[in-house]
C-alpha cells in the first residue's frame, strides 16, 4: 500500500507542477504548441533531450544486454557526446537561422517538396512500427513487476501487461496532446533528474550493500567476480563489435543527436542559440554519465543472479529493483520509471504531431489552415498514433537479443536513409532531389532485404556502414545523369539572438577528450 501511495503521489506532483507552469501559456499557436513558444532554457532542454532518449528501452533493454554481455554495449552512450558536440557546433545553428519547426522543412529546402513529404511518412511509420511499441512495453514490464498487478487484479500475466500498456499509453497521450511541447519538456524536466537521482540510487545502494558499507569494496568485489563484464572493446562475434563504432554507429548517432525530429525538437524549441548549446552540450556530459544508471546495474545484477535469468534479460532490472531497493522508496522509483516511460512516449507523440501538421497536413490539405486548425490536427494525430502504438506494444516481446537491440535493429530501417540525404544534403551541394529520392528508397530495401529476409551475416550496425556508401553512391550516380539546378539556401533574417555560448569549444574539447580516456582505460582492462 505504501508503494503505491508515493507513486500515485510523485506522479500527481510532476502533473500538479506541469499544470501550474503551463496554466498562463499561450498554447493554440504554432509555434506555442509545437516548439513550447522558443522559449526553452538550457537545463530544460537537457533535462527534455535526456528523459526522451532515456526510458525503459534503455533501463530494462540495456541492463538486461549488459547483464548478459557487459560493458560493451557502452559505445552506444558515450559515443553520442561526439554527436552533441556536432549538432552544438554545426547542426543547430543552421536549423535555428533557418528558422525550423521540423527537419523535413530543411529537406524542401534543399531538395524539393516531394523529398520532405517522403520524409515526413517515413517517420510516421518508425514511430509507430519502432519506438512507441517498445518504449510502452518496456514501461508495462516495469511497471507490473513491481506492482504484481496480474496478481492484484487476479488476471494472467499477458493480460496485466495489456491493462498496463494501455493505461500508460492513456496518461502519456494526455500530456502531448493537451500540453504540447512546453508540458513536455516541463515533465521532463522533473522526471529526468529524478531518474537520475533515482537511477544512480540502484547501482549506489546494491554496492554499499555488497561491499557491507563500503562502496568500493562493493565495487570491487562485482569487478572480481567476472573481470570480463567491464571490458568496452566488442570481440567481433560479440553482440556490439567494437570495429562498429568506425562504420555504421558513428552515422546512426549523427543522425539520432542532430537530425532526429523528436531529439531536436527541443532545440528547436530554444530561446536563443546560447541556450540550445548549452542544453546539447550539457546532454553530453549526461550521457556520458549515464552508463552507471544503465549499464552498470546490469552487471551488479550478474554478481546477484549468476546466469539464471539469462533466457530472459529483460526481467533483469525490474527484479534488481526490488532486491535492493527499502519498500518505502519503491514507490517513488515506480513514479520516475512511469515519467521515464511517459517522458519518451509523449515527446514521440508530440514530434509526430508537429512533423503530420507541418508537414503533411498543411502542405497537401490545409495550405491556408490557421494556427489553431493545425494544433487541433495535431491532437487528433496524436490520439491515433497512441491508439495504434497501445494495440501494437505487446507484440514486440520475446524479442532473442532483447529489446534494445530489437529496437536499434528496426530503426536502422529509417535512420540511415534519412541520415544519408540529410548529410549529402548538407555537404554535397550537386546532389540532386531525384537521386535523394531514390537513394531513400533503395537504402530502405537494401536494409530490409539484409537484415529481415535474407539475414546476411553481417552485424546490423555494419550493415549500417555499407548501406550509408550505397546511398552516397547512388547519390551520385544519379545526380551525373539528373543534375541539381536549385540554388543554395538563402540565408534568412535570424528568428532568434544567434550569438554562441562562450563556453561551447572548451566544452566540446572536454567531452571528445572524456570518451577517448574511456576507452583508453576500460580498453585495457
Amino acid at each position: 500500500m505504501y508503494t503505491a501511495i508515493t507513486f500515485i503521489a510523485f506522479t500527481a506532483f510532476v502533473a500538479f507542477y506541469s499544470w501550474f507552469k503551463l496554466r498562463k501559456e499561450k498554447l493554440d499557436s504554432k509555434d506555442g504548441y509545437f516548439l513550447g513558444g522558443r522559449s526553452l532554457t538550457g537545463v530544460v532542454i537537457a533535462g527534455s533531450m535526456l528523459l526522451t532518449n532515456i526510458s525503459t528501452e534503455h533501463l530494462i533493454g540495456m541492463n538486461g544486454s549488459s547483464y548478459k554481455n557487459g560493458f560493451i554495449i557502452i559505445a552506444w552512450e558515450v559515443t553520442s557526446a561526439l554527436a552533441l558536440v556536432v549538432a552544438a557546433i554545426y547542426f543547430v545553428p543552421k536549423y535555428l537561422k533557418m528558422g525550423l519547426t521540423t527537419i523535413p522543412e530543411y529537406l524542401e529546402k534543399r531538395f524539393d517538396s516531394t523529398t520532405r513529404t517522403l520524409v515526413a511518412l517515413f517517420l510516421m511509420v518508425s514511430f509507430i512500427v519502432t519506438l512507441l511499441p517498445i518504449v510502452l512495453y518496456t514501461g508495462a514490464i516495469n511497471i507490473e513487476s513491481i506492482f504484481n498487478i496480474s496478481e492484484v487484479l487476479e488476471v494472467s500475466k499477458e493480460e496485466g501487461l495489456w491493462i498496463t500498456v494501455i493505461c500508460i499509453g492513456v496518461l502519456g497521450s494526455i500530456y502531448a496532446i493537451f500540453g504540447g511541447l512546453k508540458a513536455v519538456a516541463i515533465s521532463d524536466t522533473i522526471n529526468g533528474y529524478g531518474l537520475l537521482i533515482g537511477g544512480l540510487a540502484i547501482p549506489i545502494i546494491a554496492l554499499f550493500s555488497i561491499g557491507d558499507g563500503n562502496l568500493f569494496d562493493g565495487l570491487s568485489k562485482v569487478y572480481n567476480h567476472s573481470p570480463e563484464k567491464f571490458n568496452v572493446i566488442g570481440a567481433k562475434d560479440s553482440v556490439l563489435p567494437f570495429e562498429v563504432l568506425f562504420t555504421g554507429l558513428i552515422i546512426n548517432q549523427l543522425y539520432f543527436w542532430s537530425m532526429n525530429q523528436t531529439i531536436i525538437q527541443r532545440a528547436l524549441g530554444a530561446k536563443n542559440l546560447v541556450e540550445a548549446q548549452k542544453g546539447l552540450l550539457f546532454t553530453g556530459v549526461l550521457k556520458i554519465l549515464v552508463p552507471i544508471i544503465i549499464i552498470l546495474p546490469g552487471v551488479i545484477a550478474f554478481y546477484y543472479f549468476g546466469d539464471s535469468l539469462y533466457e530472459n534479460q529483460d526481467m533483469i532490472y525490474p527484479e534488481l529493483v526490488k532486491k535492493v531497493l527499502p519498500i518505502g522508496f519503491v514507490g517513488v522509483f515506480a513514479a520516475i520509471i512511469m515519467g521515464a516511460v511517459l517522458s519518451t512516449f509523449n515527446s514521440v507523440l508530440n514530434s509526430a504531431a508537429t512533423i503530420f501538421s507541418i508537414d503533411v497536413f498543411k502542405r497537401h490539405f490545409g495550405k491556408n489552415a490557421s494556427d489553431k486548425k493545425l494544433v487541433r490536427i495535431g491532437k487528433i494525430t496524436s490520439t491515433v498514433l497512441a491508439i495504434f502504438a497501445i494495440l501494437v506494444a505487446p507484440m514486440v516481446a520475446n524479442a532473442p537479443d532483447g529489446l534494445y537491440q530489437l529496437l536499434q535493429q528496426l530503426n536502422g530501417i529509417f535512420f540511415i536513409p534519412i541520415a544519408s540525404i540529410m548529410l549529402a544534403g548538407f555537404f554535397l551541394k550537386n546532389i540532386s532531389a531525384i537521386a535523394a529520392k531514390v537513394a531513400l528508397l533503395v537504402g530502405l530495401m537494401f536494409y530490409i532485404l539484409t537484415t529481415f529476409i535474407f539475414k546476411v551475416d553481417i552485424h546490423f550496425v555494419h550493415i549500417w556502414g555499407i548501406e550509408f556508401v550505397l546511398n552516397v553512391v547512388v547519390m551520385f550516380l544519379v545526380s551525373y545523369f539528373y543534375p541539381n539546378h536549385k540554388a543554395t539556401i538563402e540565408e534568412g533574417e535570424d528568428y532568434v539572438e544567434m550569438k554562441q555560448w562562450k563556453y561551447t569549444k572548451p566544452m566540446a574539447i572536454m567531452l571528445c577528450v572524456v570518451t577517448v580516456v574511456i576507452y583508453v582505460i576500460l580498453g585495457t582492462n
